[in-house]
């Protein structure tokens, strides 16, 4: 008979049947690109990321970074959340053993005389059991796992956002650090500039106006490394605390790069790579549990409680023949009147689901956003590092044809002071640039759903 209620429960759900929503963003990206490249959601961080101290950095991050643990734990309070909700589809069974010893009064007697009694029972019951004929606690538990499966996609997004938030503090310390050294090259430059003009203005050779335009230059350059070192420090700072432990990075010879390419894919291709994505979805469809689990709130209850097993006025007559005792106890409730509670039940419900569903929405459109800012990067900045390369080589031979005008008597200092400028701001905005184009590239791999995996066989991403 348990078993039959068993099989019989759950059977119908009332939550409304569940339809994936319509793509709420344009079928293609703008700007169109090429689908030449690897998927990002099947490349792994360390197939994107080369470079030894970077895979290192990560590697570290996703083992001591402290939001990213919370995230694990919030997937373990889910699951156990889910197991607990899960256990109420089926009866609970308790070992039962009770004895009792009371004694009646004489005048409450039908005798006359006291009477003493002893009741011993040992068994099994079954407490109140509800049989799940509408679905209600199906649905709970249809609800609970959807928000499992939503906390673990939440945890894969974190994931994929510590790697690429790693990997662009990183390249901005590298960043900096080419910058630092500019600037320090520049320092050095101009501090043996400086010493040659203090000798021409001791013998005479030049004005001391000249000499104050190379002082000006050579602070220039000072502050700028110096200001430079301070940012160092806080990207420092920021990537330490990223990575979770203490220490610094090392330094790499040579520029920095990916050699992987990407493709984009369409759009619909993020509702199956995004984490995030995939998290809002399951949200989504837990709300519409929920609603399936108030719609049978106004339907009858039905409610098992029932023992099994043996019972005697002597302890040594417990297990004797004809000892055997079983009680069964059904009920059925339908509550007449609860001022509106269910109807508001289901009302609320309605509610979370809409606005899970708005959430959803507004969660793709994100996406969608992120990979054509990122197209939209890649493309712009790949044109101004060119610009930036060539407006450093012109300014370049320009302060070199200043300061042979200077040298010939062609020309005042101050031409060579605004060509030495300019040229040190070409060769700060190139180095910015490249790693701008850098960055774009990772803001990519994160927004088209890469860096949850560690690694994947060349297989996998070797063919367009």
């Amino acid at each position: 008979m348990l078993v039959a209620a068993w099989m019989l429960a759950g059977c119908a759900s009332m939550a409304p049947p569940y339809e994936a929503p319509v793509l709420p963003v344009a079928s293609h990206y703008a700007p169109e690109t090429h689908q030449d490249g690897t998927a990002a959601a099947t490349t792994g961080w360390r197939d994107y990321f080369r470079e030894p101290a970077l895979q290192s950095l990560i590697a570290q991050a996703l083992a001591h970074n402290r939001d990213l643990r919370t995230a694990v734990l919030r997937v373990d309070e889910a699951r156990a959340a889910y197991g607990i909700q899960r256990a109420e589809t089926f009866p609970t069974l308790a070992a039962q053993a009770g004895a009792t010893r009371s004694r009646t009064p004489a005048d409450l007697s039908f005798t006359g005389k006291p009477l003493l009694g002893s009741q011993y029972q040992v068994g099994l019951g079954m407490a109140s059991w509800e049989i799940d004929f509408w679905g209600r606690v199906r649905s709970l538990q249809d609800a609970a796992l959807q928000s499992y499966l939503a906390t673990d996609a939440a945890r894969q997004a974190a994931t994929v956002a510590l790697v690429a938030q790693v990997a662009n503090s990183y390249f901005a310390l590298r960043e900096l650090d080419e910058r630092i050294a500019l600037a320090q090259q520049t320092t050095t430059s101009r501090a043996e500039s400086l010493r040659i003009f203090q000798r021409r203005v001791a013998v005479g050779a030049t004005s001391r106006l000249n000499l104050t335009q190379v002082e000006t230059l050579f602070t220039q350059a000072q502050a700028l490394a110096v200001q430079l070192q301070q940012s160092r420090a806080t990207q420092m700072h920021a990537l330490t605390l990223l990575v979770g432990t203490p220490g610094d990075v090392e330094s790499t010879a040579g520029a920095p790069d990916l050699a992987l390419e990407l493709r984009a894919g369409l759009p619909s291709d993020l509702l199956l790579r995004r984490p995030d994505i995939l998290a809002a979805e399951h949200q989504l469809q837990a709300a519409n549990a929920n609603i399936g689990a108030a719609r049978a709130a106004f339907f009858p209850r039905v409610a098992l409680t029932s023992s099994w097993g043996t019972a005697s006025a002597e302890l040594d007559g417990l297990f004797a023949g004809g000892s055997q005792a079983w009680s069964f106890a059904p009920s059925i409730s339908l509550p007449i009147f609860d001022a509106g509670r269910r109807r508001n039940n289901l009302a609320l419900a309605e509610t979370r689901r809409d606005i899970a569903l708005a959430q959803y929405d507004k969660t793709v459109q994100s996406a969608f956003r992120d990979v054509s800012d990122a197209l939209s990067a890649r493309r712009w900045l790949a044109e101004q590092t060119a610009i930036a390369q060539t407006t450093l080589a012109t300014q370049t031979e320009r302060a070199r044809l200043s300061q042979m005008r200077f040298d010939n008597g062609a020309a005042a200092y101050l031409d060579v002071l605004d060509a030495q400028r300019d040229l040190l701001a070409a060769q700060q905005q190139l180095v910015q640039t490249r790693y701008a184009l850098l960055s774009s590239r990772v803001s990519l791999y994160a927004a088209l759903g890469g860096g949850a995996l560690e690694n994947t066989s060349p297989s996998e991403h070797g063919t367009p």
